[in-house]
Parts: C-alpha cells; structure tokens; sequence
C-alpha cells in the first residue's frame, strides 16, 4: 500500500518544497517508519484549503494501491473525544471526502510547533548558546495550549538568536529534522495517533 500523506504548510517555493520533503522523510524516518517499510510520501498543501482541496482530489482519483491521508494544524484547540473529522466540520466546515476513511485525517494540535515544544532537549541544542530556556512555560499538556500561546514562547525563546530565530521556512524544516518523535509522541497524543496509523498500515 502506497501511502501518501497531504500536509499543510510548506510555503510556495521549489527550494521550500524540497526541504519540506527533506524534513517530513527525516522525521519519519527517526519515527522507525523506514525500518518498517512504511514511509509515507509526503506532498506540501500550502496553504489550509489548498491542502484539503488536493487530498480530497487524491481521494477521488486514488488507485486500489493507495491510500491519502490529511495532516494539518487543529488552529484551535479540540474538544476531548471527537475525531479530526468532526473537528474539522466543526472548524473549517470540511467534510469528509466520500472514499476517505473515518480515521484518515489527522491533527497536529495546536499546530506543528507544539511537537518542537515537545522536545525541549533538541530545541536547546539546535539554537544552542542563544536559546532562552526560561522564556519557554513548563506546560503539563502541550494539546491544551493555545496556538498564539506557542508561537509567543517560541518567538521569546529565540530572541537572541539573529537569523535562526524561529520562524516558517528553513529554521522551521532544520527543527523538524532535529526533534525526536518518541519525545513528541509521550507528549501529543495526537502525534502518537498518527505514528501508529502510520506504523500499522
């Protein structure tokens, strides 16, 4: 089964498109996915809509080999119990595609910076001498912080750090290779919900 997994995010560019593959396939790759011959392959959405509209069009169009798969940022927080599906409706007013799976989206929640929060060992090793540990709140679950929340810490944890101060793009594809899933998973459980998708396919 070839696996094929929508992404938001990823900006407009060739360069950006590579280094978004680039990250994803490391990510993955440290996640054991590669080891169990379940790699996905990853396609940049850009923007929300974008990315919806292009896995639905996978749906549509999908051969008995395939299966596409949705990943992208919950923006708010999800209520406990439903599926990404129904938060989804909810949010965006997306519905699920017809020929999509009730468990073939999923959330990164509130957004993929809250899976390199996670991982505070590697966000201090990547920035390194400029890192502000204390700027960055001792959250006790991740999934129940707010998006501008996350984004602040992140900004104020690498104030000192001149051009590799956090931001979209590069410095964003460099810390996604950098994170340790495992870590990620013990923290998100929404991460956790994918990576086991992904390994049991």
């Amino acid at each position: 089964m070839k696996i094929k997994l929508y992404i938001e995010g990823g900006g407009d560019s060739h360069l950006q498109d590579t280094e978004f593959r680039a990250a994803w396939a490391a990510f993955f790759e440290k996640a054991g996915l590669r080891a169990l011959r379940k790699m996905p392959a990853t396609f940049r959405g850009g923007g929300r809509a974008q990315t919806f509209d292009a896995y639905c069009t996978a749906v549509k169009n999908r051969r008995p080999d395939e299966l596409p798969l949705l990943l992208v940022d919950s923006e708010d927080l999800v209520a406990t119990g439903p599926s990404a599906w129904k938060h989804l409706k909810t949010r965006d007013g997306w519905s699920k595609p017809a020929g999509a799976g009730n468990h073939d989206a999923f959330l990164m929640i509130t957004c993929m910076e809250t899976w390199f929060v996670a991982d505070r060992a590697s966000l201090k090793q990547f920035f390194h001498g400029c890192w502000r540990n204390q700027s960055l709140p001792q959250w006790p679950q991740l999934e129940v912080v707010e998006k501008t929340k996350i984004f602040r810490a992140l900004d104020q944890a690498t104030a000192a750090c001149g051009t590799r101060r956090y931001s979209k793009g590069k410095v964003s594809f460099d810390l996604l290779q950098s994170i340790d899933p495992a870590v990620v998973e013990r923290a998100c459980p929404a991460a956790k919900v994918l990576l086991e998708r992904l390994r049991t396919i």
